[in-house]
């Protein structure tokens, strides 16, 4: 190892063959390569870099570090030339990335812009363009979380299986990284007060695929609009965690009273939600519930005003004794003989279409998102999004135009496949982008697709290209939410493609104003106080 290894030329280097590397297994031998050329502690900071990010997991994101800062920071470097020949490292990026946290206040945009130039100065041009990538988030060089762990799986002599579950139990890529380096992988358990990554779900689409999945049982539950919360307590100290793994203890202080009051376990690791409630202990839209969740500031104030209920639905640990390896019929029955009625998801087993769809109309009409359908036999899986766990919602539509394409990577290397999907603007003339998608086409559509934008290219992107708003698809997509992203201050969740719309023009797809009515109606429904009158679960 030498001091060009660790620089951060080198790592820009590396990311330049990854791009242009189209073969996954040659891109993991790449990344281990590289890996194992470094120290453990600058390896696992360059894997955080080499997936975008720039604090670690469970920390506040580096300080809002926008377009404009960033532009004004390249206006402040111009063309110059290097002033300093001592190559940078990955350390000394990590380190001056996580200083742009430290500036707030009157005057930070300018100190920001300042230290951002001052990091620049020191790039070349191969450099400066990965380190715009990195503060974007957007790597473009085809090596996700997943590809990483795959690469740090040759640096030691366990499974890839292993890999992962030492991945969700550390939470934490850098310090996963820097164990397979050092051989302490191994030593890696599910511990109190030391947050992992929740078990996801994937989206199903019909009751019936639901079923088919799950053996012909599965246990349906509410899926609820709010905030994935994991709770740890030893002796009365609870500690309530984000899925992101930040630790939101102190802005949740009616959740660990009322986990205090309701579970009698005296050490433990639940998994549940957090969902903002009228004085009906009807759930409120999704933005009611951010507000209080991570908030710093006047607490009890707000917690008057928008009260939050805490649902558990999973035990991970009881009483020191780990129990993600139990199937999920003993950890429910587990959590019913422990926990309180009122903080307990209610669960039904279900075994025909018509079961699950009687629980997801009742979910709807009580104000929920529609429900989690679990095999009862799944063990838990923490950062796993699998098969296990499917989320099932009635899907709304809408036709949509394409005004943007990305160039994909892995298996859709070639193909324009991620879409920029836009509706008719307030006044009917402009667009406006609601979202992305790459889901829903078949191989031979995305060939059709890539063909027939890039004849309707007008401006060509490092990502993939503008075009001119001529192909019109039809998305179903699960729910309208707010978004700063995007200029329409909207975006479509889970959109997919159903249908390529060739009989209609780009005069003939949904309007703003339509998008905004679904946002209100759903706001609509998850606010009314009529549960009173809704059957018992």
């Amino acid at each position: 190892m030498t001091e060009e290894d660790e620089s951060f030329r080198a790592f820009a280097r590396v990311c330049r063959l990854l791009e242009s590397t189209p073969s996954r297994s040659e891109k993991v031998r790449i990344v281990a390569q590289y890996l194992r050329s470094l120290t453990p502690e600058a390896a696992g900071t360059a894997a955080m870099l080499l997936i975008g990010m720039t604090v670690k997991e469970g920390e506040k994101d580096v300080a809002a570090i926008g377009w404009s800062a960033v532009s004004s920071a390249l206006k402040a470097v111009g063309n110059s030339t290097l002033i300093e020949h001592r190559p940078l490292t990955v350390a000394e990026v990590w380190s001056a990335l996580n200083e742009l946290k430290k500036y707030t206040g009157l005057g930070s945009r300018i100190r920001k812009v300042r230290a951002l130039a001052a990091l620049l100065r020191r790039c070349d041009d191969l450099e400066k363009s990965w380190l715009l990538r990195v503060l974007s988030g957007e790597m473009r060089h085809g090596v996700s979380h997943g590809l990483l762990l795959e690469a740090a799986s040759k640096l030691t002599s366990m499974m890839l299986e292993e890999v992962t579950v030492a991945d969700m139990l550390l939470g934490d890529v850098g310090e996963l990284v820097r164990r397979a380096l050092t051989g302490t992988l191994k030593e890696v358990r599910l511990e109190v007060m030391k947050p992992v990554r929740p078990m996801l779900a994937e989206m199903a689409y019909d009751p019936s695929e639901i079923l088919s999945a799950h053996g012909g049982r599965t246990l349906v539950e509410p899926k609820y609009d709010g905030v994935r919360v994991q709770v740890h307590c030893r002796s009365c100290e609870v500690r309530v965690f984000t899925r992101r793994l930040k630790d939101v203890t102190s802005s949740l202080p009616e959740v660990c009273d009322a986990v205090r009051r309701s579970v009698s376990w005296s050490e433990f690791i639940i998994d549940g939600e957090v969902v903002a409630v009228d004085k009906e202990g009807n759930p409120l839209p999704f933005q009611e519930t951010m507000r209080r969740v991570g908030r710093e500031r006047e607490i009890e104030e707000l917690a008057s005003s928008i009260p939050l209920r805490f649902w558990a639905f999973d035990v991970m640990l009881i009483n020191g004794s780990p129990k993600i390896a139990l199937p999920l019929s003993e950890r429910r029955k587990a959590l019913e003989s422990a926990v309180d009625h009122e903080l307990l998801t209610p669960a039904k087993l279900c075994t025909t279409r018509s079961e699950i769809e009687d629980v997801l109309s009742l979910a709807m009409r009580m104000g929920h998102e529609g429900v989690i359908a679990k095999d009862p036999d799944s063990r838990y899986l923490p950062g796993r999004r699998g098969a296990k766990w499917l989320k099932l919602k009635p899907p709304e539509t809408l036709d949509v135009v394409i005004v943007a394409a990305e160039w994909g990577h892995g298996r859709r290397s070639g193909w324009l496949s991620n879409y920029h999907l836009a509706v008719r603007d307030v006044d009917g003339k402009g667009y406006a982008v609601v979202g992305k998608t790459f889901k829903g086409l078949r191989d031979d559509e995305f060939e059709w697709m890539t063909r027939r934008l890039m004849g309707l290219k007008t401006v060509e992107r490092p990502w993939g290209i503008e075009v001119k708003p001529e192909v019109v698809v039809e998305v179903a997509f699960n729910e309208v939410q707010r978004s700063p992203k995007y200029e329409s201050g909207y975006a479509l969740r889970f959109a997919r493609v159903t249908r390529i719309r060739e009989d209609k023009g780009p005069e003939d797809v949904s309007t703003l104003s339509e998008v905004a009515a679904i946002y209100r109606r759903q706001s609509l429904r998850k606010g009314r106080s009529d549960s009173a009158r809704l059957p018992p679960w």
